[in-house]
């Protein structure tokens, strides 16, 4: 795919996706989150990719919908086009946590859906001053992409409605203390930390990494505690088979870093 409103780039085994519409703050359009989902697909299948971030252009992060691209055929009656979905039919919550490590360098303003975007990542860290909303309801609209789930998750029942309800603003520092966002960092160092997390995160062995993503994504709401340690042994019988486990232990034993790529 021609990358028209997105950048890529790989730094060691990081690599790092940027909204490039600067002029817009980064707002979202079906082809964006097209091209996103076609560089994270890329990335999950290249074997010298071990994380993956994603931030924005310029001063914003993602302003949220392109209002006049995306919502004036809603207004004209044409509701052909889902834009919460991007074409292809891949569902971008399903990607993000069947991915590798996915984290969000918010710089800037987090609007709308290019908050909800980002709340199945693994880790969010934001600009002390960056502004987050789930505003929705400001446009007489509803929430979307999972967040009505994915926003009690990060930040409990109180808080998920406050947001939800009021859609307020709120700044990063505010974000980072309701856990809305796992980190909250001066603003010129928001880039820098998000790549050195993902670093962290890209040292550790890819097929381990994505069965614990499946396991937190299964038993984070589970209720039968049987079900959870089930799956946990599935997975746990498999890892000890697995040749990252070996080379774990042998590393281990030789006293040096283990080679997992």
């Amino acid at each position: 795919m021609d990358y028209q409103q997105i950048l890529c780039e790989q730094r060691g085994d990081v690599l790092l996706l940027t909204l490039n519409r600067p002029e817009r703050m980064n707002a979202w359009t079906p082809r964006m989150m097209a091209e996103l989902t076609d560089a994270v697909t890329r990335a999950n299948d290249d074997t010298s990719v071990g994380a993956i971030v994603v931030t924005g252009a310029g001063r914003g992060f993602c302003a949220g919908a392109d209002i006049g691209a995306n919502f004036g055929s809603h207004l004209d009656g044409d509701s052909a086009a889902d834009e919460s979905e991007p074409p292809g039919g891949r569902d971008w919550i399903g990607l993000c946590r069947e991915s590798k490590p996915l984290i969000a360098a918010i710089n800037g303003a987090c609007v709308g859906v290019g908050l909800t975007m980002v709340l199945p990542f693994d880790q969010l860290v934001a600009s002390t001053t960056a502004k987050l909303s789930a505003r929705f309801v400001k446009m007489g609209l509803v929430p979307e992409l999972a967040s009505s789930h994915f926003l009690v998750a990060r930040c409990g029942w109180g808080s998920a409605s406050w947001l939800a309800l009021s859609g307020t603003t709120i700044l990063g520092d505010e974000a980072a203390r309701i856990r809305l966002v796992d980190r909250a960092v001066p603003a010129e160092q928001v880039l820098d930390e998000a790549l050195a997390m993902a670093a962290e995160l890209a040292s550790n062995p890819p097929p381990q990494l994505l069965m614990i993503k499946q396991l937190l994504t299964q038993n984070a709401v589970e209720t039968d505690i049987a079900q959870v340690q089930q799956r946990e042994l599935a997975a746990l019988e498999v890892a000890y088979t697995s040749p990252e486990h070996r080379e774990a232990v042998a590393a281990f034993l030789e006293k040096r870093e283990p080679r997992f790529r």
